[in-house]
């Protein structure tokens, strides 16, 4: 009758077989998309981005001391809270469609989101 023990070894070489497998398997994470904006010299960069539905955007401060928010006030949405230098904002877009937004401290800071 074959013994039910394990040796240290057989154990480390199937985690070893088991890693190498998964880092075989393709990433998919929820089939999500991810793209990235800029703050910078109170600036949107890239001022105007295109995705397709399901991205998620993250906006992320690179200013050295002003705070900034995301507002799609025209879709009706309330402005985010205000992020400082080094945070993000989050938004993940799943209906196509185009979404201008500004700062709300500084309204002159203006981007557009297409969903296509």
């Amino acid at each position: 009758m074959p013994s039910a023990k394990c040796t240290l070894r057989q154990i480390r070489n199937s985690l070893i077989v088991v890693s190498l497998l998964t880092l075989s398997l393709p990433c998919q994470a929820g089939g999500n998309a991810q793209a990235e904006v800029e703050i910078f010299k109170f600036q949107f960069t890239p001022q105007e981005i295109t995705v397709k539905p399901g991205t998620t955007i993250r906006w992320t401060n690179k200013e050295k001391r002003q705070y900034h928010s995301v507002w799609f006030e025209q879709a009706g949405d309330p402005e985010a809270a205000y992020f400082f230098p080094g945070e993000t904002y989050e938004r993940t877009f799943d209906i196509p469609g185009v979404y201008p937004y500004h700062c709300g401290p500084h309204p002159k800071m203006t981007g557009i989101v297409r969903v296509e």
